[in-house]
């Protein structure tokens, strides 16, 4: 039986100094408001409220939490404000900021800049050909800037995916929600409950054979790379761990795309962690220099067009 989906707060709600004008999204771990503050200037206020723990009826501001769910709801709270005062002292401009966070209604809240545009998932969904070479090294050589300095903060996310991936209009990446996030101090097996999205988590998300680190958000921001060429994800990982049957993107893409390029991707989605580039740093760089030889992947195209 699915759990009860819980109501949004209602329409002109005070959270200290911010009115909340309207529910914008929600997951299975928090629902995300546009609101306005006391100068009138429009944030978005993200709200912890797991669903399978927590419940709010309809006009209510109050969660109700049973008992035999408080110890795990406070747990989450815990590593929700924890989140929170890391990313409140990150700035970087691909990395979205927590400008405050508090607690209310028996639960937490933080809140960010109200970014316009739209997610990378929504951009690949919208495109009808083949995603350009120079949108991708410019995206994802941007995103691994924010990457770097979330890593280097001894923070991962752990639930990166198009869908956790804003694009300014401008085409700037943020990334966003880091609701899934472990620090490295603590990297390890897997949590209970550990939150992953199937085609973008590393095999090691799936148990405890290898250690948590760095690599397990390369291995996501490979498969966002692949799913931003093949318009979907890549097969799973604890499925290919079985019967690998992902089609190498040097071979299902290469009369679009330059080697330097495709090679990368496929050293990201490498199922042993060692093999695969070890930090957002080491990417980059791998990035770059794909982007060095964007010329002749020009030419290897019109020569593809060009054939009769």
């Amino acid at each position: 039986m699915p759990p009860p989906i819980n109501h949004p707060l209602p329409a002109d709600s005070m959270l200290e100094s911010y009115r909340i004008e309207r529910q914008i999204s929600c997951g299975g771990f928090s629902i995300i408001y546009l609101a306005y503050d006391a100068n009138q200037q429009p944030l978005a206020i993200k709200e912890y409220i797991p669903q399978t723990l927590a419940l709010r009826a309809a006009g209510e501001a109050q969660l109700q939490i049973p008992p035999e769910h408080q110890a795990e709801f406070q747990r989450g709270l815990a590593y929700f404000f924890e989140e929170a005062r890391v990313l409140s002292g990150l700035s970087h401009t691909n990395v979205i900021r927590v400008l405050n966070f508090f607690r209310a209604n028996g639960t937490a809240y933080m809140v960010m800049p109200l970014e316009r545009g739209r997610t990378l998932q929504d951009h690949i969904r919208a495109q009808r050909g083949p995603i350009s070479e120079a949108f991708v090294l410019n995206v994802f050589t941007n995103l691994l800037h924010g990457m770097s300095e979330v890593h280097s903060c001894g923070l991962l996310h752990l639930d990166l995916k198009p869908a956790n991936i804003w694009l300014r209009c401008d085409h700037t990446p943020v990334v966003l929600d880091f609701g899934a996030s472990r620090f490295a101090v603590d990297i390890g097996p897997p949590l209970p409950r550990a939150m992953y999205t199937p085609g973008f988590a590393a095999p090691e998300q799936y148990h405890g054979n290898y250690t948590l680190g760095p690599w397990t958000d390369i291995y996501a921001i490979g498969a966002c790379m692949y799913a931003a060429l093949a318009k979907t994800a890549p097969p799973a990982a604890d499925e290919r761990l079985k019967d690998d049957y992902l089609h190498p993107a040097r071979q299902r893409f290469s009369d679009l795309y330059s080697p330097r390029l495709l090679i990368a991707i496929d050293e990201c989605l490498r199922l042993a962690p060692a093999l695969r580039p070890q930090n957002a740093h080491a990417l980059r760089e791998t990035l770059a220099k794909a982007g060095d030889s964007g010329w002749s992947a020009w030419l290897r195209k019109l020569r593809h067009h060009l054939q009769p």
